[in-house]
């Protein structure tokens, strides 16, 4: 089974260029099946990794960035894979 799990953060004002460098440059403790990082207006940025693992699976997330970084909590979803019909 493939779990996705996506993070988003708001970077406070002026702050969504530190905020990417922040999110890409962290690691995580262990290696996904993929990762990808996007940007969105309002200096959002999101994180999706890719793991092959069942859903409920205890899997490494990125964390909190400081608080000087975001202007609220980070959003966190999981999502598995459904298979065509």
């Amino acid at each position: 089974m493939t779990v996705a799990l996506m993070w988003e953060a708001r970077a406070a004002e002026g702050r969504g260029d530190a905020l990417l460098a922040w999110a890409k440059s962290r690691t995580l403790d262990g290696t996904p099946v993929r990762r990808e990082t996007f940007r969105a207006p309002q200096d959002r940025v999101l994180v999706i990794t890719w793991w092959d693992a069942a859903y409920d699976a205890e899997l490494p997330e990125l964390p909190e960035p400081t608080g000087d970084l975001v202007t609220r909590a980070v959003h966190r979803w999981r999502f598995e894979s459904v298979e065509r019909p």
